[in-house]
């Protein structure tokens, strides 16, 4: 890869603590720049803030949403479920218009986990607020390993194949799908575990956590091989 593209990461605005410290950071799991730094890429965290965003994502060479906390129920008109988190407002709105200007842009998306959800109500749909099962996230910081089955006729299916193992975390799942967005992978339990937008050069987004699997590159590959293309435009 002759060009290392610019790749922007959603990050948390949250209290975090280090040496004596306590109080309000910017932080992400290394496991998000690991991958990116692993498949070619120069990661660039974008912690939540105020304006920018047009000169920021065009000087961007792809744009990937990561997990994290639950997008507000307000931003697909419905109320709070019980188990669903307190909203984050500056990152909902972060994020929205970041997500926003770089599908106005066509620059290559990879959502991650939250990423996907906020993919998804950005485009009009809603998502259910807790699955009942906890199949999906069983206990507190453990991936749920489980397998997925693969539309093979889609971006995610060149990529991975009719199938694959995937690591996943998440008590919420996409609901009503979004305008334009095609679902392209589902657990056994039917629930959507991806989605993408095919009039997208690049918008692919997976409810599992593929920057956990060093051992399988091949979502980070491609989405960076995409963005490489935008670096050398």
């Amino acid at each position: 890869m002759s060009v290392r593209p610019l790749i922007g990461i959603t990050s948390y605005l949250d209290e975090a603590a280090w040496g004596v410290w306590r109080q309000s950071a910017a932080v992400l799991p290394q496991t998000y720049l690991d991958a990116v730094s692993r498949a070619g890429g120069t990661p660039v965290l974008l912690p939540p803030q105020g304006g920018g965003v047009q000169r920021l994502v065009g000087a961007l060479d792809g744009l990937l949403l990561a997990g994290g906390s639950d997008i507000d129920p307000a931003r697909y008109g419905a109320d709070p479920h019980p188990r669903t988190g307190r909203p984050h407002p500056a990152r909902d709105a972060w994020e929205f218009e970041l997500l926003a200007a770089a599908l106005d842009r066509d620059l290559p998306v990879l959502g991650i986990c939250r990423g996907m959800q906020l993919l998804n109500v950005a485009l009009g749909g809603d998502l259910v607020q807790h699955l009942p099962d906890e199949s999906h996230q069983t206990l507190p910081a453990t991936y749920v390993r489980q397998g997925v089955v693969v539309r093979p006729e889609s971006r995610l299916g060149e990529i991975l194949g009719p199938s694959a193992q995937v690591s996943c975390y998440h008590h919420q799942a996409v609901g009503r799908i979004g305008s334009g967005l095609r679902a392209t992978a589902w657990s056994a339990d039917e629930t959507v575990e991806a989605l993408e937008l095919p009039d997208r050069s690049f918008a692919v987004a997976v409810q599992w956590h593929p920057e956990t699997d060093p051992d399988d590159p091949r979502l980070f590959d491609a989405f960076t091989a995409a963005s490489c293309k935008e670096a050398a435009r």
